[in-house]
C-alpha cells in the first residue's frame, strides 16, 4: 500500500524544498542597502558648522602663504652681471633655494598639522556623537542584527508563494484518492504551521515533511476498538457483529478472518447467511463454515435476512455461542430501499457492533460508499479490504476523518490470517514520512 503515492509524495516535498531554499535573499540585500545609505548620509548640523568655521581660520593662513608666493614671483627681474658678480648671485640663488626649501618643508609640515587637526576635530565630535547615541540605537542595532541573521539562516514562505508552491501537492493528494475534505485539512494545517514562520535553511525539506506527518496523524485521532476485550467484556451473551457494505467489497471472506480470529482467542461463534439475495452467497460462507468448522445459520434465498439475523441470535443463546457474525446482501448505496431494508435488520438484531466493509482499491468511491452507509446505518468502525493491492491509499488516509470513525483492521490478502489490526503509525510509514 502507498507505494504510488510515497514515490509522487517524496517527489514533490523535494521539489518544493528545493524551490524554498534556491530563493535568493532579497530582504538581506534590501536591509544591508538601506543600512549602507544611513552611514552615507551628511554628518550632523553641528560638526559641519565646525568644520566651516575651521576652514574660514584657517583661510588668512593660506592667503598669507599663496600672496608671499606671489610678491616672489613679480620681483624684478636682476640686470646682467659680471663674472664675480654671477658667482656671488649663484650663491644667493643657491642659498635662497636652500632657505626656500626649508620654507617649504616648514610650510608642509604646517599643512599636515593643520590637517591632522582638522581631521581630529571632525572625527572626534562624531565618535562622540556616537557614544552619546549608544544607548538610544542599541535596541536599532540589535534589531537590524538579528534580522539580517533570520534572513541569512532563514527563510519564510509567504501566504502567495504557499499557494503556488502547494498547488501540486494538492494535486498528487487528489490523484491518489485522498478525499477532497482531507486534502483541504491538510493543505489549511501545513498553511497554519509554515506560513510566515521562519524555517531554517537547509531543514526545509524535514520541516515540510515533519508537518505533513503530524496533519495525516491528526487524521487517525479515534478512540481504537479492541473487539476481544469488548467481546469478553459482555457479560450477556452472545455480542452481535452486523457487516454491511456494498457488492464485491469483500463481507463474506472478511466474516471468515473474523470467525477466524475468534476461535484462536477461544472464542465460539456462530455465522448467519444474511445475503439471501446473491446466487452462491450462503453456499460460498457455508464453505468457510467447514474449513473453519463453525456452524451456519441460513434460511432459503430471497428470505428476509432480518428472520434470518433473528434466528441466528436464538441459535447462539440456545448454544451459548460466545459471538454471532451475520452476512449482509450488498448493496448499492444509492439505491434507497436496500438501505431501508438495512435499517430493519438493525432494528431486529440490535447488533453490538456494527462494521462497515469497504474495498481500499476503490479510493473516493469506497469513502462516499461509507458516508452514505454511515447515515442509515451509523457504524461503529471500518474494515478495509485488498490493501495489500492499493499502490495509492487515498481510502485508508480519508476513510476514518470523513466518517468520523475508526479503520480497525485491514485485509492484506485472501487467507485467513491476512488481517491485520489498523495501525496509524504504519500508514505514516508507509508514506515515508518517518
Amino acid at each position: 500500500m502507498f507505494k504510488f503515492l510515497k514515490e509522487k509524495l517524496k517527489g514533490v516535498l523535494g521539489k518544493i524544498s528545493k524551490k524554498v531554499e534556491e530563493e535568493a535573499p532579497e530582504e538581506v540585500e534590501e536591509i544591508v542597502t538601506e543600512k549602507r545609505v544611513k552611514k552615507k548620509e551628511k554628518k550632523p548640523k553641528k560638526l559641519k558648522e565646525k568644520k566651516e568655521a575651521k576652514e574660514i581660520k584657517e583661510k588668512p593662513k593660506v592667503v598669507e602663504e599663496k600672496e608671499l608666493e606671489i610678491k616672489e614671483e613679480e620681483k624684478p627681474k636682476e640686470k646682467k652681471k659680471g663674472f664675480f658678480a654671477k658667482l656671488f648671485f649663484k650663491k644667493e640663488k643657491k642659498k635662497e633655494k636652500i632657505n626656500k626649501k626649508a620654507v617649504e618643508e616648514v610650510k608642509k609640515e604646517k599643512i599636515e598639522e593643520i590637517k591632522a587637526e582638522e581631521k581630529e576635530e571632525v572625527e572626534t565630535p562624531e565618535i562622540k556623537e556616537e557614544e552619546t547615541k549608544v544607548e538610544e540605537k542599541a535596541e536599532e542595532k540589535k534589531g537590524f542584527f538579528s534580522r539580517i541573521k533570520e534572513k541569512i539562516i532563514t527563510k519564510k514562505i509567504s501566504s502567495e508563494k504557499f499557494e503556488e508552491l502547494f498547488s501540486d501537492l494538492e494535486i498528487i493528494l487528489l490523484e491518489n484518492n485522498v478525499a477532497l475534505e482531507v486534502v483541504d485539512k491538510i493543505k489549511n494545517d501545513l498553511k497554519e504551521k509554515l506560513v510566515d514562520k521562519p524555517i531554517k535553511r537547509g531543514a526545509v525539506l524535514d520541516t515540510i515533511r515533519l508537518n505533513l506527518k503530524s496533519s495525516i496523524e491528526d487524521l487517525f485521532k479515534f478512540e481504537s476498538i479492541d473487539i476481544i476485550k469488548e467481546i469478553k467484556n459482555k457479560k450477556e451473551k452472545p455480542y452481535v457483529i452486523l457487516f454491511v457494505g456494498v457488492n464485491g467489497g469483500g463481507k463474506t471472506t472478511t466474516i471468515a478472518k473474523i470467525a477466524n480470529m475468534l476461535k484462536e482467542h477461544k472464542l465460539s461463534c456462530l455465522l448467519v447467511a444474511g445475503d439471501t439475495w446473491r446466487a452462491a452467497a450462503i453456499q460460498q460462507l457455508e464453505e468457510h463454515g467447514k474449513k473453519l468448522g463453525i456452524r451456519v445459520i441460513k434460511h432459503d434465498y430471497q428470505s428476509d435476512p432480518a428472520a434470518v439475523a433473528f434466528d441466528g441470535i436464538k441459535a447462539a443463546k440456545a448454544n451459548n455461542a460466545d459471538v454471532v457474525l451475520i452476512d449482509t446482501a450488498g448493496r448499492q448505496h444509492s439505491n434507497i430501499n436496500l438501505m431501508n431494508e438495512m435499517e430493519k435488520i438493525v432494528r431486529v438484531a440490535k447488533p453490538d457492533l456494527k462494521i462497515f466493509i469497504g474495498e481500499s482499491i476503490a479510493g473516493n468511491d469506497c469513502i462516499n460508499q461509507a458516508v452514505e452507509f454511515n447515515k442509515y446505518v451509523d457504524f461503529n468502525g471500518i474494515i478495509l479490504t485488498k490493501t495489500d493491492v492499493d499502490e495509492k491509499g487515498g481510502a485508508a488516509i480519508s476513510i476514518g476523518y470523513v466518517t468520523g470513525k475508526p479503520i480497525i483492521y485491514v485485509g492484506t490478502g485472501q487467507g485467513y490470517d491476512n488481517l491485520k489490526k489498523f495501525n496509524p503509525e504504519l500508514v505514516v510509514k508507509g508514506l515515508g514520512l518517518e
